[in-house]
């Protein structure tokens, strides 16, 4: 391990921090049986009892450090239990492995050009080229540790929209203890993403596609996990499950980590004063990412506004503004489809903070939105949320015209999702005129979603034009003896298309998307979002 690894949290936290439920109806737990359960046991989600604070003399210190001695000194405080040791050795695998493209794992880029300067955190350089990477390299090797000490195995389950499938599939693949099960919405993901999914190799892991949206997967895992007969029949065999997906701490926490990364490498390099607010921009669906954030200005971190950044399926913006959450709408699939989400499960975190931690209206706002769809928070709710957050979203021609805009002023190509959070920002300086530094989450890779891409930066027939032939559906391929099914002819057009955007742009594919469509699909299943249990049942032969 790197000596910038071995030091010293700059703020230290009680030992004995525990976690407690948003709702209140759970015992308080330590840090690692948080991590093995994910949920709590009321159905809420675990948060910490306090954040340690960090001064700014503090935060500079995090300058003088890598990114694995960031990750160190700001997680030390939230796993006591693991221990300094056992927690560096767990950075270190997650951060240090060889699978970062960049050597500063989440670089900041800051371009001028566009409507003002922008600071660009770049969270797309791990294995599977997205976000949910930094939060999913490092749970297995926490998750590991609790089941240890418990002499249990676990069966991870996981909902995805898009990313956080394939990036705890290649987390836990192989991982001793574990077996993963990720649902996906069928017609929900782009076509790389779900080839992404469909060929992990690995005796250790399922992928099913679920006949709904992401709403029927997350609903239907949230029933599973509370499926008491299931657990039952599962605990017989020495297992339980968990999750993958942020409601759990130990894949939120590590996302803490680049926000801070990024304010101090601001620093450092001239783009921000030392102790001067930012503006964080977030592109978010299930409102993990840009809770990440707000817990790091909890931690002290100076942070002006957060300002929310949806698509189509707008109901944060709606709620940031009105203090109505109505998921009652119609769901539209999107070209940014890990925020095609209804129900905004890390919400829950935020609502319990701005209510004064108080888990009784928690409970009652949860039991509204289980019942009725919708609740509806107070004036004085709504003016902290409103003191803090800003919400705007982007229709399909916006994000299109961002990307296409952002790449004639700065020559950067923006995936849909970061398109997203820049055109809500656009929004955001035209209607506030807000002229502190910005920090927008650029989530993923625009190679992950090559047709939108080159449709905003060439037009409609861009597609066509680029793969000229490659789009027909050739005839079923053998592999390693076996005929495999032809992939459907829009899969082929996008796969065929990486290689051609690739030498476009002029920019190497990253190493975790090259020869995707050479790769044996390996994962076929599929069902109806009642059928989930019984899938479950099969896999794990209960």
């Amino acid at each position: 391990m790197s000596s910038e690894t071995q030091v010293e949290a700059p703020a230290q936290s009680a030992p004995s921090i525990r976690y407690i439920s948003t709702r209140g109806q759970a015992a308080a737990v330590a840090a690692l049986e948080a991590v093995r359960l994910g949920l709590a046991p009321d159905g809420g989600l675990f948060v910490p009892e306090d954040f340690p604070r960090l001064d700014g003399e503090s935060i500079g210190r995090l300058g003088q450090m890598g990114y694995s001695g960031r990750a160190l000194a700001l997680l030390q405080p939230f796993f006591p239990d693991l221990g300094g040791p056992g927690l560096a050795r767990a950075v270190e695998k997650a951060y240090d492995s060889g699978q970062w493209d960049d050597p500063q794992v989440v670089p900041v880029r800051w371009l001028r050009g566009w409507r003002r300067e922008v600071g660009l955190i770049e969270l797309m350089h791990g294995p599977t080229c997205a976000f949910k990477d930094v939060g999913l390299q490092l749970l297995p090797h926490l998750l590991t540790a609790a089941l240890e000490r418990r002499g249990q195995e676990a069966v991870i389950l996981v909902a995805t929209s898009g990313d956080t499938g394939k990036a705890a599939l290649a987390g836990f693949a192989g991982v001793p203890g574990t077996r993963i099960i990720v649902f996906y919405p069928a017609d929900g993901v782009s076509n790389v993403q779900k080839r992404q999914m469909v060929t992990q190799a690995g005796e250790n892991v399922h992928v099913v596609a679920v006949q709904g949206n992401f709403d029927d997967a997350q609903s239907g895992v949230k029933r599973l996990f509370a499926d008491q007969d299931l657990a039952a029949r599962l605990a017989s065999t020495g297992r339980r499950f968990s999750s993958a997906n942020s409601i759990n701490w130990g894949r939120l926490a590590p996302q803490i980590v680049y926000y801070f990364s990024a304010y101090v490498d601001s620093v450092r390099n001239g783009a921000v004063p030392a102790g001067a607010e930012v503006n964080v921009v977030v592109p978010t669906g299930n409102f993990g990412n840009i809770l990440a954030a707000y817990y790091a200005k909890c931690m002290g971190l100076p942070v002006g506004r957060f300002i929310c950044a949806s698509n189509r399926n707008h109901v944060l913006t709606d709620f940031l503004r009105t203090g109505l959450y109505d998921r009652n709408r119609p769901f539209y699939l999107t070209s940014s489809p890990s925020m095609d989400i209804l129900v905004s499960s890390n919400l829950e975190r935020l609502l319990f903070e701005v209510a004064g931690r108080d888990s009784g209206q928690v409970r009652a706002w949860m039991a509204d939105l289980g019942r009725r769809g919708s609740y509806q928070v107070g004036p004085p709710v709504l003016a902290r949320l409103q003191q803090d957050f800003w919400g705007g979203f982007a229709d399909e021609s916006q994000t299109r015209g961002a990307i296409r805009e952002f790449h004639q002023a700065t020559g950067y190509v923006l995936d849909p999702h970061t398109a997203v959070a820049i055109h809500v920002y656009g929004q955001y300086l035209e209607q506030t005129g807000d002229r502190r530094p910005a920090l927008v989450a650029a989530t993923a890779s625009p190679f992950k979603f090559p047709a939108t891409v080159a449709e905003a930066l060439w037009g409609p027939g861009a597609v066509a034009a680029a793969t000229g032939s490659a789009g027909a559906a050739p005839g079923a391929r053998e592999r390693d003896g076996r005929a495999e099914p032809a992939l459907a002819e829009p899969a082929l057009v996008e796969l065929a298309l990486l290689e051609e955007l690739s030498r476009r742009l002029g920019q190497p594919l990253p190493g975790g998307l090259q020869g995707l469509g050479e790769r044996p699909v390996l994962h076929t299943a599929a069902c109806r979002p009642e059928d989930m249990p019984r899938v479950v049942a099969e896999i794990l032969d209960l």
